[in-house]
């Protein structure tokens, strides 16, 4: 076991799969600080945790309807990363661009989130979570995969 790891605390054995969405409306993204959570205090946007035989598209609907209470369209992939960045949580990480369809953004889960506000992605609240950055990244850049990503890519 990894020195660093609590005696009390069961290690994960296997890789979870997240998808997190960019959701553009107006030239704008939805962002929410999270809380709770490994990248506490940190900048992300809605997503969550694929749920069995669920397709990534129905997943990024349900966790954005779930989290903020906003409907998307048009998505589609951004990005795929091999995470290891809050170990021993092991993920791989689903980027997926949506435009917003309609519904008012709302703090549904705030002892995830605290609160959603829309931001222009050239002006981003700091710190943004790891995998946030590397979404945005994916969209200005074009760079859709990393194998084992450090933090500094």
């Amino acid at each position: 076991m990894d020195n660093n790891v609590s005696p009390n605390i069961e290690v994960q054995k296997y890789p979870r799969v997240g998808i997190g969405v960019l959701i553009f409306k107006d030239k704008k993204i939805l962002v929410g600080r999270r809380i709770g959570s490994h990248g506490a205090g940190d900048y992300s946007f809605p997503g969550g945790h694929l749920e069995y035989m669920e397709s990534f598209e129905d997943c990024a609907r349900r966790e954005t309807r779930e989290e903020c209470g906003v409907e998307i369209k048009n998505i589609r992939f951004l990005s795929l990363a091999n995470l290891d960045w809050y170990a021993p949580k092991h993920y791989v990480d689903i980027g997926i661009v949506a435009d917003w369809a309609f519904g008012e953004p709302q703090n549904l889960e705030p002892e995830k989130i605290c609160g959603w506000q829309w931001y222009d992605i050239n002006a981003l609240p700091d710190p943004l979570f790891g995998p946030a950055q590397l979404k945005i990244d994916a969209y200005r850049h074009g760079r859709h995969y990393w194998d084992r990503p450090s933090l500094t890519d």
